[in-house]
């Protein structure tokens, strides 16, 4: 025993360091997403950066929202800013493409060696077949770092396109300014501004290892205002060029100062070492006992929730406001792609358990929207705002980190801003048409009136919250009563959530199974039919299992949602957009589904949910380029995954407390601030036993539907004992 017991002293200690240093990037994989409508990127990424290098394969049109699909084998070079998972198109600033040969072509483009694409946190590569050079891309939060080694002969160049972007057609200009200074052989600055789906402007400042030895400006094509450059390097030095890019909303200071405070030196493996670490740090938060396969669905997708938002702010916490103004961000950092009609759902209550850190940036970021815009945001890129989508669901965001106890911000001040942007009407809330008829009339609005009426519920529920809270009775009532607007869409004869006209009069003709967005109007729906909208008063289910007549009636209702028909499939979804993942109505593509197979439940039918849990989880998840199923959407699609293996969802997410699913994994271990840990088992767990029989949070039973997030902030071990038996 005194033999072993240094033995056992040395393994353990072994093993202490191993888990420090474990190794969760090797489970992510970014061309999860990529092929197909995922619109994921596969370039490099710090956590919540503000730089994205990654190659674009097109530059125009709904697919290329990313830039890059994974079939395409040409690639028209490397910009340095993207969007993960959207379903519209925007960015993709400064390309860079590395070339061989005449510096006057009609085509930079260049085939590529799939062979030798390879992705991971913090690092993208790839060969260059037509010229013959090898790419790869690293990046700090602020910076792009390009490494290009030239394996022909032929003399190196290296093209600087300042007109390209991510564009929604092929004849779009986009560039309403530029100004490109060449400052010495190694130096390019300057700023463009630029108009897509927002009008903003960036500055840059572009740094090369070695001087180029020839510059050549080509001419410009009809209607650009940015400058295209091709700079020529010495031939008989190194094969390798490198090139820094930092980005900065402020100024060619401000970008320069980002360049100095975190890539001052020309180490490229440097950067990609340490950008991977900060991934670890993160990635590492969830520690889970699955196969590889699941690791890198789980992995994949907690790298992308937190590739955004993205902090704009620059290294001295100046930022560009959405009043155009340069403002100072609280704490440093102003986060911006704020996908908030998607992400409101799971992906921002999934930051506050895992990334708590960063919740009272994001909020205090979207007051800063508020006081340069007088609403809270809608849906941010930069230093714009894109009006993208309906409702305010800044507003549930801000009162889920309000309730789950984060005081890092202002809580007068924050409702002050939810009451406005929720009392003065703005771009698609017309508040005294809402408050005259208490729903939206499709008659005197310009579409989508059903679902905007019920997802300005949501934020009403949550508005009334807060005022609760703070003690402002009167809010808390007003607000209430407007929550339960939703009952007056109700259409007692199909039990469906209907269009009404200022006469009080139901929309005919009437099709359920009809799916209308701003894309396919005149309609009452965003993105979805009637069938899916009808369950999107999340923070009012016991109140529709009251219209329905009861659990059972609600419980038949949601059988039909799911009852699978080839024949509905083939006629009302074919080609919709986001109409992905489908199980009879339910359509796991886009978002206004997502709650909805939690809805079990709330009746006495819960293990339907079970099952839909575990399907959803397989048939829509993969660990393949096409296996995220519709747009990732900046995070929700993976936060969906993440909460539901896990084995919990907030279905209401503005009061704290999750709905008690299904787990997928047998463990998984959680590290919580102030070094707690949330221990999840799931015993019994198999092909077969996937049914949750009780849950026991630290040994006592849980009795009701919801588990509380200060429960489980609290750590100790949440254990599902599962079941063969439905």
């Amino acid at each position: 025993m005194r033999i072993l017991r240094p033995l056992l002293l040395v393994l353990f200690a072994v093993l202490a360091i191993s888990a420090q240093t474990a190794d969760f990037t090797r489970f992510v994989d970014p061309f999860i997403g990529t092929d197909g409508t995922g619109h994921t990127f596969p370039g490099a990424t710090a956590p919540f950066g503000m730089v994205q290098p990654s190659p674009d394969t097109n530059y125009f049109g709904w697919a290329y929202s990313s830039g890059y699909q994974f079939k395409d084998t040409r690639v028209l070079g490397f910009s340095n800013t993207h969007l993960s998972g959207t379903g519209a198109m925007d960015l993709g600033d400064i390309l860079l493409q590395p070339f061989t040969g005449s510096p006057i072509r009609s085509d930079f483009s260049s085939e590529t060696d799939k062979s030798r694409e390879t992705a991971s946190p913090g690092y993208y590569s790839t060969h260059l077949s037509t010229f013959g050079v090898d790419v790869e891309l690293t990046a700090s939060e602020r910076v792009a770092f390009h490494r290009y080694t030239y394996r022909s002969p032929a003399s190196k160049r290296v093209l600087i396109d300042f007109q390209h972007g991510l564009v929604w057609s092929e004849d779009s200009k986009r560039v309403l300014a530029s100004e490109v200074n060449v400052e010495d052989g190694q130096t390019i600055s300057g700023f463009c501004e630029t108009e897509n789906w927002v009008r903003r402007k960036y500055f840059f400042v572009i740094k090369f290892d070695r001087p180029f030895v020839e510059k050549r400006v080509l001419r410009p094509r009809p209607g650009e205002k940015a400058p295209l450059y091709v700079f020529t390097f010495d031939n008989k030095s190194s094969q390798r060029v490198q090139a820094k890019i930092a980005i900065s909303t402020v100024s060619v200071d401000g970008a320069k100062a980002n360049l100095r405070s975190e890539v001052p030196h020309w180490d490229f493996d440097r950067v990609r070492r340490e950008t991977k670490a900060k991934w670890n740090r993160y990635l590492s938060r969830i520690d889970i006992d699955a196969d590889n396969r699941q690791k890198r669905i789980f992995y994949t997708g907690l790298y992308h929730l937190m590739i955004q938002p993205n902090n704009i702010a620059d290294v001295d916490g100046r930022y560009r406001g959405a009043d155009d103004q340069i403002r100072k961000a609280i704490g440093g950092r102003y986060y911006s792609t704020l996908s908030l009609w998607d992400t409101f759902r799971a992906a921002h209550p999934l930051y506050t358990l895992i990334v708590p850190e960063r919740v009272d940036g994001f909020v205090n970021s979207m007051l800063g929207h508020f006081d340069a815009r007088g609403f809270l945001p809608i849906w941010t890129l930069q230093d714009g705002e894109t009006h993208t989508m309906i409702g305010n669901h800044a507003v549930p965001v801000i009162v889920d980190a309000y309730v789950k106890g984060f005081r890092g911000f202002n809580a007068e001040r924050a409702f002050a801003a939810i009451k406005r942007s929720l009392t003065v009407s703005q771009k698609h809330s017309d508040w005294e048409v809402y408050d005259r008829y208490a729903y939206y009339p499709f008659d005197k609005i310009d579409g989508e009136s059903v679902s905007r009426t019920l997802e300005s519920g949501v934020d009403d529920f949550a508005a009334a919250t807060m005022a609760r809270r703070l003690g402002k009775t009167a809010d808390a009532a007003y607000f209430s009563n407007r929550a339960e607007f939703y009952r007056n869409l109700f259409d007692p004869e199909t039990k469906l959530m209907r269009g009404k006209d200022s006469k009080g009069d139901w929309r005919t003709p009437f099709d359920p199974l009809a799916p209308t967005s701003p894309l396919r109007n005149p309609g009452d729906y965003t993105e979805a039919n009637a069938w899916q909208y009808s369950f999107a008063s999340q923070h009012a289910v016991d109140g529709l299992i009251a219209l329905h007549g009861g659990k059972s009636n609600f419980a038949a209702k949601l059988d039909k949602f799911f009852e699978r028909s080839q024949k509905d499939e083939d006629e009302t979804h074919l080609k919709f957009l986001g109409q992905e993942g489908l199980i009879g109505q339910y359509a796991h593509g886009n978002e206004p589904s997502h709650h909805i197979a939690y809805l079990y439940k709330f009746t006495d039918e819960g293990r339907k949910a079970d099952e839909l849990i575990r399907e959803i989880t397989r048939r829509f998840y993969d660990d393949t380029p096409a296996g995220i199923t519709g747009n990732e959407d900046c995070g929700q699609m993976s936060a969906w995954y993440i909460f539901s293996v896990l084995g919990f969802y907030p279905v209401n997410p503005s009061i704290g407390e999750y709905i008690v699913g299904a787990p997928q994994f047998k463990k998984a271990t959680l590290k919580l601030a102030g070094g707690k840990k949330l221990a999840i088992y799931a015993n019994g767990l198999s092909n077969n036993a996937y049914y949750v029989r009780n849950v026991r949070l630290n040994g006592r039973i849980v009795s009701g539907k919801h588990v509380s997030h200060s429960a489980l902030t609290k750590g100790g071990t949440l254990t599902f004992e599962m079941t063969a038996d439905r």
